[in-house]
């Protein structure tokens, strides 16, 4: 087994180990907060901690896309264009299961699956904004031209990612401000004691080690694809 076989495997088991720790703090370990009183907040609560780590998954995906791409302006080499794409299709997937999650933490919160709150707007948009850059690269032809217009895409798509996290900070908005600030307009929001807390944190780290290992088996998978087209030209 070569080297890299064997790194991508152990990060493997250490994101997996980590994610069902995560699951076993999350869903039954970590108390329900002080200041929910019905049943269907007090699970909601529980849900709240995997959707927080897959929204740092989201945006570390996106994060990702905007380096790759920057680097691949920069020097041309298709590694970074590989890096770019994986992670957008990453992020794009924990982007949806962000919302998904989010939508069953707001039913018994605010009695709704869904509201155009600032916050739930803009992460719909930035959603939508990062399909476009999958279907963008769909529509392209010529490897060179994909890149890289991809990679301009992906430059100015990443401006709608820090603006999803300032709206719960700057508009009036019924979504919780867990860190660093407060919102006199927010609502459904829960105490961080030092369980919740060292449970969000545990959660976070999890599921980011996840998205290393997904990433990895990613580029690696496109790496594969575009020695396979390179084989294809040669023959034909």
């Amino acid at each position: 087994m070569k080297a890299r076989d064997i790194a991508m495997l152990t990060l493997d088991v250490i994101a997996g180990v980590a994610v069902l720790i995560a699951l076993y703090m999350a869903l039954v370990w970590v108390p329900d907060a002080a200041n929910l009183i019905s049943p269907d907040e007090k699970v909601a609560q529980h849900i709240f901690y995997l959707h927080m780590g897959m929204n740092v998954d989201a945006g570390l995906g996106f994060l990702v896309t905007l380096i790759g791409s920057v680097l691949y302006l920069l020097t041309r080499r298709r590694i970074w264009d590989m890096i770019a794409v994986s992670s957008a299709e990453l992020g794009v997937v924990f982007a949806t299961a962000v919302l998904a999650t989010g939508s069953l933490w707001a039913r018994p919160t605010w009695n709704t699956w869904w509201t155009w709150d600032p916050r739930l707007t803009t992460a719909a948009i930035v959603w939508l904004i990062y399909i476009a850059y999958l279907m963008l690269r769909g529509a392209l032809e010529g490897a060179e031209q994909r890149a890289r217009f991809s990679a301009v895409y992906g430059i100015f798509a990443f401006l709608s990612v820090p603006l999803t996290f300032m709206s719960i900070r700057w508009w009036r908005t019924i979504h919780p401000t867990v860190f660093s600030g407060s919102n006199p307009g927010a609502q459904g929001g829960f105490s961080l004691g030092p369980h919740i807390r060292l449970t969000l944190f545990v959660s976070m780290i999890a599921f980011a080690l996840m998205y290393a290992a997904l990433m990895a088996h990613r580029v690696r998978l496109e790496q594969d694809a575009q020695a396979v087209q390179e084989l294809k030209e040669q023959l034909l």
